[in-house]
């Protein structure tokens, strides 16, 4: 018997590597989470036993480590530093090649080649930061043919998170454990089972190509229960009821100061993040000039250089590139985009070379301060 369209099927652990064969026969290169020098990155995998079954992340403020617990999990590591936006904008991506000619010099435009890609444990952090990207790069008048690109060929296999971090905040976001849509399929482990359902016409297609069996409402529902549990056991949470105002209302703040003095300016925070997008452009001419590649690639608001306007620099401060930061992802971010810039994963705390964890920051800065109250000796 097979599973009718917006039902859950139920797929045998074991039985994995069936959904894996069924892509790579549509011919998609299918990328999933893999264990690479002591943290899990997105690479190519053929097999399940590619993907880091038994491995648990533990995070907390700059510190990430990995355990083998000797378990059949598959889906057992929440998420490393990677989220779903390299996939889709890439980290340099070369935009023109200039070559000189006696008459002057020719462009030619690098053309990027579309690829059908099935990207396997997608969070739903994840999903929520790939929706921000695509308001940036496909939404406005100008979309990006490179971004468009890798998005049109990205099929998407989420997995609904059953286990929390101690560095998660995703439930107070609104961004999660459930991933409830930007998905072609979505699993939810549960034990040696897991359950499946489409979420796209793409999926669907997928899907009936399994010849599923339909889960059981008790499968359902205990699939429900492991999901409500990891958004309660969230120990982080964020109150954003009052942003963006609050925000803006906090510029003269002193604890600017407090985290400036803390923070490196090392743009970790901005690497891992799912919606950070700046971007610079630079030259790389070959040794005999007479040709230069013409590319883009990630920066960050928290270089120096990023802050370069006609030779001056406005954010010449470490206070000021954090404030511009953390002011454009909770505030002037929802007046652009109409949503917030942060989908609580949890990643900047993690990869903080020292911890700073701004589920402690944005309270801090949005509580008024108190005016210094001046005593005069009086003689009696």
């Amino acid at each position: 018997m097979s599973i009718a369209s917006g039902m859950h099927g139920i797929l045998p652990t074991a039985n994995l590597q069936r959904l894996l064969d069924a892509l790579s026969t549509k011919g998609y290169r299918i990328i999933g989470p893999t264990v690479h020098d002591g943290s899990v990155v997105w690479e190519t995998v053929r097999s399940v036993s590619d993907l880091p079954i038994g491995w648990r992340d533990q995070q907390e403020p700059a510190r990430y480590r990995l355990e083998q617990t000797g378990s059949q999990d598959i889906f057992g590591v929440v998420h490393g530093p990677q989220s779903l936006k390299p996939l889709v904008f890439a980290p340099r991506e070369p935009l023109l090649q200039i070559e000189r000619t006696k008459d002057g010099f020719a462009a030619r435009q690098m053309i990027l080649q579309p690829e059908k890609v099935a990207v396997i444990g997608a969070r739903a952090c994840d999903l929520a930061g790939l929706a921000i990207q695509d308001r940036i790069f496909l939404k406005d008048a100008y979309c990006d043919p490179y971004y468009a690109t890798r998005r049109e060929g990205l099929f998407v296999i989420a997995v609904n998170c059953t286990r929390a971090l101690s560095t998660c905040f995703c439930a107070s976001m609104e961004t999660g454990p459930r991933a409830t849509n930007g998905f072609d399929l979505v699993l939810t482990e549960v034990d040696d089972r897991l359950l499946i359902e489409a979420g796209s016409e793409a999926g669907r297609h997928v899907l009936g190509g399994l010849s599923l069996s339909p889960a059981s409402e008790e499968l359902i529902g205990e699939a429900a229960k492991c999901i409500d549990a990891c958004a309660r056991s969230q120990v982080r949470r964020l109150d954003h009821t009052h942003l963006p105002q609050a925000l803006y209302d906090a510029h003269e703040h002193p604890r600017w100061n407090d985290v400036a003095g803390r923070c490196l300016a090392c743009a970790n925070c901005t690497m891992v993040c799912p919606t950070c997008f700046c971007y610079t452009v630079e030259e790389t001419p070959d040794l005999s000039h007479q040709q230069t590649d013409h590319a883009r690639s990630w920066d960050s608001c928290f270089t120096q250089e990023h802050g370069y306007i006609h030779g001056k620099n406005i954010r010449p401060t470490i206070k000021d590139r954090y404030r511009m930061w953390l002011t454009h992802k909770f505030a002037s971010w929802i007046d652009q985009f109409g949503m917030s810039g942060c989908v609580g994963c949890g990643r900047c705390i993690t990869w903080c070379p020292v911890g700073i964890d701004l589920t402690e920051e944005l309270p801090a800065l949005m509580t008024p301060v108190q005016p210094s109250v001046s005593r005069r000796h009086v003689e009696g």
